[in-house]
């Protein structure tokens, strides 16, 4: 059972009591001592595995060895053991630079979990933050677990509620507040402490979407691990007794007011009532291919229409594809966006990754996606490619944007409906609603798939004893000791990560 809790702005002058600030809230159900139900621990299980499926993938992609550089340039820090890094076997940093490089290497591909309501977020990212504070301090996969799944709660009921991008801020400001919560969490700190952590963990991530706009730069992997990177050091701060803006939602100069939808707005935000347990994770969904998640329906798509119409591999068989779709999907990836980087073949993965025009073309020509061919810059300089590249645009359909926003989970849906008009004056028209690996579509990612996917990502990079390794050890998580947590890592196979080749910097 989920509360609505009613946020406004407050002038200095009106009387707020902290214990009815958004902050506090959020930080009583973070303190609230309530298990894991078993789903829930079953799905957390899945998102680990699929963290370190996209990591692997990423060892060697340019953001991480950087991070990875940065990280190691930090020594282990006095209070704990430090924590890993992906695909090193001894090496240990400090745990908000550990939660920085392998947030970079979780978010680089755009290949992990989603939720999307009126915000946009990849809860996953939760996970590199709160693991590393779990190595560092000590904690058993019991704790993991309760603070996992506080993350994944915190961050999605604020997406429910808040929409940040409609005001050009950042998706990841959503992430400060509930990793620095799920922090608490698993450290089990008082609500007074976990208020000042959250209240810090927002104040000091609220960042511009240009990092998704235009052409999308390497900070776009970096942005949330970031946010996470900060919310160790929130909380880090809280435990000395440090203090935090307050009210950091409702104050008059605060992120609603200044930010947001300003001095009128009103929200609602559900949160567990007492005793509740936090079952947010299981409205989320993974990603089978590596790109935007607006983009999965349409990839699926696609590759259908591949099979059933080769005639459109061709571009001179086609004038023109229209992709009907929610106002998400058109203003963000689509030609809505005005955005030219979407077009040009000349642009870096990142922006092609947020063209859902580029994704269409190359899914309808190949009948798939690969998380490195279909980015190759020879793969988006073909010609016939970019012929039919630009025969596509989208538009905003009404009914697809209210089905987006449904609150019934049967009718939610990511896709649209594709109209495409062929040279000879035929027409053919399909739609899909949900992604094949969605829960509701044809084919459901569970355990299985997960761990096929972490074995397809992985094998190029990890020996297989090492793969079975951290899938014996991840698929016992509620019950791993605090040296077992410790190894909750993947170890690459020797002369996969050169150290010694990473660019320098300050550090």
């Amino acid at each position: 059972m989920t509360q609505l809790h009613h946020v406004r702005v407050y002038k200095s002058e009106e009387d707020l009591p902290r214990e009815e600030q958004l902050a506090w809230k959020i930080a009583e159900v973070a303190a609230d001592p309530v298990e894991v139900d078993a789903d829930v621990t079953d799905m957390i299980i899945n998102r680990i595995i699929d963290n370190a499926s996209v990591a692997a993938a990423s060892l060697n992609r340019g953001p991480i060895v950087a991070s990875r550089a940065q990280a190691l340039s930090h020594p282990v820090s006095n209070g704990g053991a430090g924590a890993t890094v992906f695909g090193l076997d001894t090496e240990r940093t400090s745990p908000e630079w550990a939660a920085w490089t392998n947030g970079v290497a979780v978010r680089e591909l755009d290949y992990h979990d989603t939720f999307l309501a009126a915000e946009y977020s990849h809860p996953g990212d939760n996970i590199p933050p709160i693991l590393a504070v779990a190595q560092h301090i000590g904690k058993d996969g019991r704790a993991l677990l309760r603070g996992i799944a506080t993350g994944y709660e915190i961050q999605m009921d604020l997406v429910r509620a808040i929409c940040l991008h409609k005001h050009k801020i950042d998706h990841v400001a959503h992430i400060g507040p509930s990793a620095a919560a799920g922090i608490g969490t698993l450290l089990g700190l008082d609500v007074e402490t976990i208020y000042q952590a959250v209240g810090q963990g927002l104040h000091t991530t609220t960042a511009t979407r240009q990092s998704r706009k235009g052409e999308i730069s390497t900070w776009k992997a970096h942005a949330p691990a970031f946010a996470g990177k900060m919310a160790v050091e929130a909380v880090d701060r809280a435990m000395r007794g440090q203090t935090s803006p307050s009210p950091i939602y409702e104050g008059e100069d605060g992120v609603i007011a200044w930010m947001l939808d300003g001095p009128d707005a009103s929200y609602q935000v559900p949160l567990p009532v007492k005793g509740e347990s936090k079952r947010a994770i299981l409205d989320s969904y993974t990603k089978e291919h590596s790109a935007e998640y607006q983009a999965q329906a349409w990839i699926d798509l696609a590759r259908k229409l591949h099979g059933e119409h080769p005639e459109l591999v061709d571009p001179a068989n086609v004038k023109a594809i229209v992709l009907h779709t929610s106002h998400h999907t058109h203003y963000v990836i689509g030609s809505g966006a005005n955005d030219p980087q979407k077009y040009d073949p000349k642009a870096s993965r990142e922006t092609l990754d947020h063209s859902i025009p580029y994704i269409f073309a190359v899914a309808l020509q190949d009948g798939g996606w690969h998380h490195v061919d279909s980015y190759a810059p020879e793969r988006a300089g073909r010609a016939d490619t970019v012929e039919l590249w630009h025969k596509i645009t989208t538009a905003e359909d009404a009914e697809w944007t209210r089905r987006y926003h449904s609150e019934d989970p049967d009718e939610k849906s990511f896709g649209g409906r594709v109209e495409i008009e062929l040279t000879d004056g035929t027409k053919i028209v399909d739609e899909i609603a949900v992604a094949d690996a969605h829960p509701l579509g044809a084919r459901p990612f569970a355990r299985a798939e997960y761990i096929r996917k972490f074995r397809l990502l992985a094998e190029p990079v990890l020996e297989e004893v090492e793969i079975e390794r951290f899938l014996d050890l991840v698929q016992r998580l509620p019950e791993l000791t605090v040296d077992e947590v410790r190894q909750l890592n993947i170890i690459a196979k020797p002369g996969v990560i050169d150290l010694a080749s990473a660019p320098k910097g300050l550090f």
